[in-house]
């Protein structure tokens, strides 16, 4: 473990920041002088935001050297370490939150990592894009191939994506794993939302925010 930014000095708020309307939901959901962990932290906007607007204090997990380097510039502190490493240099219940953004589909063994956020958080907020979205059906159903899109950019044989999954399979995840879900909001490409997608979520919805919390979740590392 690497943490290779310094404390984020004092100025004005970055009120010119154009945080995605995602991480705003986020942002939401975040209390006041929350200990936030933030894997797969990509350039550090989310923390960056969430120091000013919740006075958080915060840790990013990053394997990136592009991303890394965005972090320290923006006086992020952030931990050079690969998520599928696990999260065994964190204590128990040592983080309010723990958060991962459109990252959860590229983990190896995204239920083991989940019970370790967990154990490590006592709230988690996930978002990933649901492979269930009409548009992916129709793709799959009148061409035969894999979907490319806005929220799954990649051809098959190049993705990053190794366990996509629908909102569905997510909720079943959490129900056989004891996990309660919190809040959920469902959003489109434009991570906008309208009525339509709280009916029918898990086929006109592009992407997920989950916060959930580990009534039994585990205590063991990884």
């Amino acid at each position: 473990m690497n943490t290779i930014a310094s404390p984020m000095s004092d100025n004005n708020f970055p009120s010119d920041l154009n945080l995605r309307p995602d991480l705003q939901v986020i942002n939401s959901w975040v209390s006041e002088k929350s200990s936030v962990l933030d894997l797969g932290c990509g350039n550090g906007d989310l923390l960056y935001y969430l120091t000013y607007s919740k006075k958080i204090t915060g840790y990013g997990l990053e394997s990136d050297a592009r991303y890394i380097q965005a972090c320290v510039e923006k006086g992020v502190q952030v931990i050079e370490q690969d998520i599928d490493e696990g999260l065994n240099n964190f204590l128990n219940q040592s983080f309010d939150v723990v958060i991962m953004t459109q990252a959860l589909q590229e983990i190896h063994e995204p239920h083991r990592i989940l019970r370790e956020m967990l154990r490590v958080g006592r709230e988690v907020i996930v978002t990933f894009p649901n492979f269930g979205y009409w548009r992916n059906r129709l793709h799959l159903f009148l061409k035969g191939r894999m979907p490319i899109s806005k929220t799954l950019p990649h051809h098959w044989y190049d993705t990053p994506n190794i366990h996509l999954c629908t909102f569905k399979d997510f909720e079943d995840l959490c129900l056989s794993s004891g996990y309660r879900i919190l809040a959920r909001t469902v959003v489109d490409s434009e991570y906008s939302d309208n009525a339509m997608l709280r009916v029918f979520p898990n086929v006109l919805g592009e992407i997920a925010i989950y916060r959930i919390t580990g009534d039994h979740a585990p205590v063991e590392s990884l």
